[in-house]
């Protein structure tokens, strides 16, 4: 493993904290589906030059290459993204941070997948620990209480949408290791954002929802480069080249270093924090992903 690929999925989740407390949040006003059209497009833009240095390895790619990527896309950077833009989406109704931390149940999931689809072992210890995080995650989420799904707080659907993220995000990480193995990191994140866009140009036609390119603010779009240029392609490439040289399971609990940022972003800039409750949950939910991802190596 390179020594200090570690430290670009760090750099990556950090700037995906930065995406969602900071910027994602300001373009609430627009359909998630066009904020997720818009931002892969202007990435798919100015990074083909990438596509046109790698030519060669586009034309080795094998079907079983060509399918991780589709699937890649389509979880990653279309079903992930729109969950947790959604999810994020609800800023004036739930608690950001919680929308991140439900979302890092992801290694949860990425390690199900790993089982189902690499055929590893699942023994007893994976089930309690994943069993823990998910009550870590309720107690989070929504401290000792019920939650009123007929009253108008949004944080019951923002976490539903977020655990789409993690479950979508968990399938992604585990297509990206497979879609990683013929194609530099360089590539990957080009081929990742050219089908994102195709996905979801499908999807905003399909709907009718084009038109409302025409209702993004000047303010909106200084804040589509600002994500394009810092926390969605250079993030990506960051990411990608950490993953490239480092296993799934170092690369999960590297990547908690997104809920970690968000907490103090939310602290700082909003003046958010957890109750003491729902430490105890973020305590256990941290442990439980910690415990279930180390459990790849035993």
């Amino acid at each position: 493993m390179n020594k200090f690929a570690p430290i670009f999925i760090i750099l990556a989740a950090v700037l995906w904290g930065v995406d969602g407390i900071v910027l994602r949040p300001s373009l609430y006003s627009l359909p998630v589906t066009i904020v997720v059209f818009i931002e892969t497009l202007i990435v798919t833009i100015y990074m083909f030059p990438v596509l046109l240095s790698n030519i060669s390895i586009v034309k080795k790619l094998d079907i079983y290459d060509w399918l991780s990527f589709l699937g890649v896309a389509l979880f990653g950077g279309v079903i992930g993204i729109l969950a947790i833009t959604k999810a994020l989406f609800y800023v004036n109704y739930v608690n950001l941070s919680i929308v991140i931390l439900i979302q890092k149940l992801q290694p949860i999931f990425a390690i199900s997948f790993a089982v189902l689809l690499l055929k590893e072992k699942l023994n007893k210890q994976f089930i309690l620990w994943a069993v823990i995080a998910i009550i870590g995650a309720y107690i989070m989420t929504f401290g000792l209480s019920i939650p009123d799904i007929s009253s108008n707080d949004k944080t019951l659907p923002a976490a539903l949408y977020s655990l789409l993220a993690a479950f979508s995000f968990g399938l992604s990480t585990v297509l990206s290791k497979r879609a990683l193995q013929h194609s530099n990191f360089k590539l990957a994140t080009y081929i990742r954002y050219i089908l994102s866009s195709i996905f979801m140009l499908i999807i905003v036609v399909i709907f009718g929802e084009l038109s409302h390119v025409t209702e993004i603010s000047n303010a909106q779009i200084i804040t589509f480069l600002l994500i394009a240029f810092t926390t969605g392609g250079p993030a990506m490439f960051l990411y990608y080249y950490g993953l490239k040289h480092t296993s799934a399971s170092s690369s999960t609990i590297l990547e908690l270093a997104f809920p970690l940022s968000a907490i103090l972003l939310e602290y700082f800039i909003r003046d958010n924090i957890l109750s003491m409750v729902q430490w105890v949950g973020v305590a256990l939910l941290f442990t439980s992903i910690t415990k279930v991802s180390s459990l790849r190596n035993t």
